[in-house]
């Protein structure tokens, strides 16, 4: 209502905010109770988000992703066998509810071990548009902070954590309440779950212990952060992409013939090694998020009284600050005709001349998007898969100049974005 934020857009100062001084700026500020699914990775406060941070990180190591990929490549030969199936009766399709089968499978196999049916699909539909429509909740929770967690209540409604709630249940019950060798999400929950407590390790002697009680509140609630960031994110930024291939094919042959050089050379195979050398895939990627960041606004809560360093400016206990990441990734200071779709401004030689700053898609300092690197590798695995098969075109339906939704969380193209899918 009256308290002010501060919109900071100066490069350096979101560093030191962000990143040199994040400890008097680690809550987001956006709270509500813990039955509500409200002690997730994205929304826990201070202690618990570092505790929860600290143990759910090993899922992303780069030996888990490895491990994790034969799912995502089985996922991703299923997916083509659909689209080829439906393309070939319509060639003209949405292309995120497409690709939104392929990432709700993929985050369902590799967190929670199960294969997507129809009916689960649809289920998952319906709290998609719950989980990304903005809501009163949300509204309340932005002009009055801290009112639902006062009054116990949360920005999703009753039937979504009861959906995670019994998922986790079942998943459980499944593996017999003991980890398996698949080494994913749950794996991790249930290695946690026999400790009863987790801990995050004392930076000094004297620091109080960390800890967090892991019921099974807690375990939902990472289980719904960890599937709704999962699928999403992704399904979106391939939809953007999509889209600028089919209006740029200069751009698109090239991102062919170099998935199909590489792919060659492993003998058709995609595996974690010939992902990371189709460079040129990762450079189109970098350069959707740059001109499409999903999660427009980072936000942090100061601590304590903060004086910007160089200035007289103080930030009072309690007060956010924002970061507008699209603003920044549209500044012609630091993208030149940043309207243009150019992967080149990823290239290596002009990368390491930017400010660590310009780029902010997955935040950055230690409360960055844990999710990032299985993000990156979900989304070439379903691009090379899909582009050793088909093109894409605009449609009569695509739209000349897109406009994003209001409603939607994250940035989205309202009505969505139609595009003819054609066999090579």
């Amino acid at each position: 209502m009256t308290m002010p934020c501060l919109l900071l857009r100066d490069l350096d100062i979101i560093k030191q905010v962000m990143i040199k001084d994040f400890e008097l700026f680690v809550d987001r500020g956006v709270s509500f109770s813990e039955e509500g699914l409200g002690l997730n990775l994205f929304h826990a406060d201070g202690d618990a988000w570092r505790v929860l941070r600290n143990r759910f990180t090993t899922v992303f190591t780069s030996g888990k992703l490895r491990n994790m990929l034969y799912l995502m490549t089985e996922r991703g030969e299923h997916f083509v066998e659909y689209v080829d199936k439906i393309c070939a009766k319509q060639p003209e399709q949405p292309i995120h509810l497409l690709v939104q089968k392929f990432t709700m499978a993929t985050i369902s196999a590799c967190a929670f071990g199960l294969d997507l049916d129809e009916d689960m699909y649809q289920v998952l539909d319906k709290i998609d548009k719950s989980i990304f429509t903005v809501n009163y909740s949300k509204e309340l929770d932005m002009m009055f902070p801290g009112i639902l967690k006062k009054f116990n209540g949360s920005l999703f409604p009753k039937y979504i954590s009861n959906f995670f709630h019994n998922l986790t249940q079942t998943v459980i019950k499944q593996r017999g309440g003991l980890p398996t060798n698949r080494k994913d999400l749950m794996d991790v929950i249930l290695e946690l779950r026999q400790q009863k407590t987790i801990e995050a390790p004392k930076k000094m002697d004297k620091e109080n212990l960390r800890i967090v009680e892991l019921t099974d509140s807690v375990i939902a609630a990472q289980a719904f952060v960890f599937y709704a960031g999962g699928y999403e994110t992704s399904a979106s930024t391939m939809t953007y992409m999509f889209y600028e291939l089919a209006k740029n094919p200069d751009i698109q042959d090239k991102v062919i013939a170099e998935i199909d050089e590489v792919l060659k050379r492993y003998n058709g195979e995609i595996t974690y090694d010939s992902l990371n050398e189709m460079t040129y895939l990762q450079q189109v990627f970098d350069e959707t998020l740059r001109k499409y960041p999903l999660v427009d606004n980072l936000q942090r809560n100061a601590q304590t009284d903060y004086i910007i360093p160089g200035t007289n400016v103080t930030i009072k206990k309690g007060q956010t600050v924002f970061v507008n990441v699209l603003g920044i990734q549209h500044d012609p200071k630091y993208y030149p005709n940043p309207d243009k779709f150019d992967p080149e401004r990823f290239s290596s030689d002009i990368e390491k001349n930017r400010h660590s700053c310009a780029y902010l898609p997955f935040g950055t300092g230690p409360r960055n998007c844990i999710g990032m690197r299985f993000a990156k590798v979900q989304s070439r695995v379903c691009v090379a898969k899909f582009l050793s098969k088909f093109r894409v075109e605009p449609s009569k339906k695509t739209p000349v100049k897109l406009e994003y939704d209001p409603m939607r969380l994250v940035l989205f193209p309202k009505g969505g974005i139609h595009l003819n899918v054609l066999s090579r």
